[in-house]
């Protein structure tokens, strides 16, 4: 509008028109109050219609004899129309624009076969600009809309909403974006060695559980072609389908199809196939099926690219949830070993007990009425590890600040319960150290001096906690009877001779972190842990 307000100051007053100068101006005077009004919150979403811009084109094509002031407005309107109405429909305005302005021209100048040449050019560069100018406004149209239905599916897979939950929502998303009955994800565990098949169907909102099958039937499932990119429109028989080489584009000659076994399964009859990688290995499948009508190539390059921007955040979740599922067997492990080694072997030596003063009891009643109150103090105390243990697996929340209050409270409860001398050293530089790394840490500290306690027949003990620009360190040392080994080891070498504190090395893992174990049998031991703190 600036342009066109420009051009008309530069022609003279009976090619510009009378009003045509104060038309544009109060065009684009409501145009940035319109403007202003998107910033407004209830009015953010309000738009004028597009019918309004092209009456204003049709009023001022009336008002001015300037034609390149015309275009100015006219491509603005022609890139308005294919970002809002699309392509197909632009086109149809950009022909009748250039209907209208050659009607203008003839009426305003005459007809006269020297102008002919003019009105051909004139037709020609009104109508292509129009559809240029709309090409692009629909292109950043579809643009727009992919960017925001990518962002969306990315948005669903969250660690945190579960596997099951985010791929129902993310196959639905797909199914509906295709007009499909069925989306599908085929994925190969080569962890746990089996195939999992997640599907969700038109209408179904409910929790869905992946189908496990054996890990031998993947080449059926998963077209035993990693590279290919397929779509079939018709499964039965030879089929009509196409694809190609996901690599190189190249399409195939052959295209693999899915046996009748694995399509009575998925229940099929149409499918758009494409593959997806983790950590460049092919893993698995995204399939759309049984579509309200005939897939078409474009259709699968825009599965494709679906797929191909959904990978790394795929990963990145079933790596997160292979890492819980590990944290999860290690703890119950760890809870496990507890159990067996400390009250389970406590109880099955009551019961024993039990028994011998069972038998003794008629003989000698005093002495069985000391051994059982000597056995009632090994129930209490063995009453009380229980009770440590399960106030231990509860899920506490430990931020930076209040770290050092919890770890001090922790010592005075300690000292009090264990009888050992307990000397915690932190630094008075305050603490900036992430919430994960914090709950990790007091974890930690706590195990240790658990261990210190059950198994180091220590009198005292000494804790410093410190952190410089890069690490935050915690260190516990005893004066025990250290470990079965001696010397300094880290985390992974003491793995590999499967000795050391299995829970404390898994949750140094968890947050990146460096162990060492220094032990000298009959002089105590010490355990440091490193962690980065970003």
């Amino acid at each position: 509008m600036i342009l066109a307000l420009g051009d008309l100051l530069e022609e003279p007053p009976e090619i510009r028109g009378p009003h045509a100068i104060s038309f544009v101006l109060v065009y684009l005077g409501v145009a940035l109050i319109l403007l202003a009004l998107q910033y407004v919150p209830n009015l953010s979403e309000w738009r004028v219609p597009l019918v309004a811009d092209l009456a204003a084109l049709a009023v001022f094509l009336l008002l001015t004899h300037s034609t390149a002031a015309f275009w100015f407005l006219y491509l603005f309107v022609a890139l308005a129309a294919g970002t809002r109405w699309g392509l197909e429909r632009s086109i149809v305005l950009a022909g009748v624009v250039t209907l209208a302005v050659l009607l203008h021209e003839a009426f305003q100048g005459g007809f006269a076969l020297v102008r002919v040449f003019s009105w051909v050019a004139l037709v020609v560069g009104t109508f292509t600009a129009g559809t240029g100018l709309a090409f692009l406004g629909d292109r950043n149209r579809r643009h727009a809309a992919e960017h925001e239905f990518l962002a969306r599916l990315t948005g669903m897979l969250k660690v945190e909403r579960g596997i099951a939950e985010s791929l129902r929502l993310v196959l639905d998303e797909l199914r509906c974006a295709f007009n499909c009955e069925k989306a599908i994800l085929i994925f190969r565990d080569a962890e746990v060695e089996r195939l999992f098949v997640w599907t969700v169907v038109a209408g179904q909102s409910v929790r869905i559980t992946p189908e496990s099958l054996p890990v031998a039937r993947s080449d059926s499932f998963l077209l035993d072609r990693p590279e290919v990119t397929a779509c079939w429109n018709e499964m039965e028989g030879a089929g009509t389908g196409f694809g190609w080489n996901r690599h190189d584009g190249m399409r195939l000659a052959e295209l693999p199809q899915l046996p009748a076994a694995a399509r009575r399964t998925l229940g099929l009859h149409s499918m758009l196939s494409v593959p997806f990688d983790f950590a460049g290995q092919p893993v698995g499948r995204f399939v759309v099926g049984n579509g309200q009508r005939r897939f078409l190539a474009e259709d699968l390059h825009w599965f494709e690219r679906i797929v191909r921007h959904l990978s790394p955040q795929m990963e990145s979740v079933f790596f997160l949830r292979h890492l819980r599922s590990r944290s999860i067997e290690a703890e119950r492990s760890r809870i496990s070993r507890d159990i067996h080694d400390g009250i389970l072997q406590t109880l099955l030596s009551v019961v024993i007990q039990l028994d011998v003063l069972r038998r003794k009891l008629p003989q000698c009643p005093e002495q069985v009425a000391a051994d059982l109150a000597t056995l009632q103090q090994t129930v209490r105390s063995e009453t009380q590890e229980l009770r440590r243990m399960v106030t231990d697996l509860r899920p506490i929340g430990v931020q930076s600040a209040d770290l050092t209050d919890l770890m001090t409270g922790f010592a005075e409860r300690f000292r009090e319960e264990a009888g050992l001398a307990v000397d915690l050293l932190v630094d008075g530089v305050a603490l900036q150290v992430p919430d994960r790394i914090c709950r990790e840490l007091f974890q930690i500290y706590r195990e240790g001096l658990h261990n210190v306690k059950k198994h180091a027949r220590a009198t005292h003990v000494v804790v410093k906690l410190w952190q410089n620009d890069s690490l935050v360190f915690l260190e516990i040392d005893d004066n025990g009877g250290g470990f079965s080994f001696a010397g300094r080891f880290t985390g992974d070498e003491l793995d590999r001779l499967r000795l050391g504190p299995i829970s404390i090395k898994e949750r140094t893992r968890s947050v990146g972190g460096v162990l060492t174990v220094e032990s000298a049998p009959g002089h105590g031991a010490r355990v440091t842990v490193e962690i980065p703190v970003d």
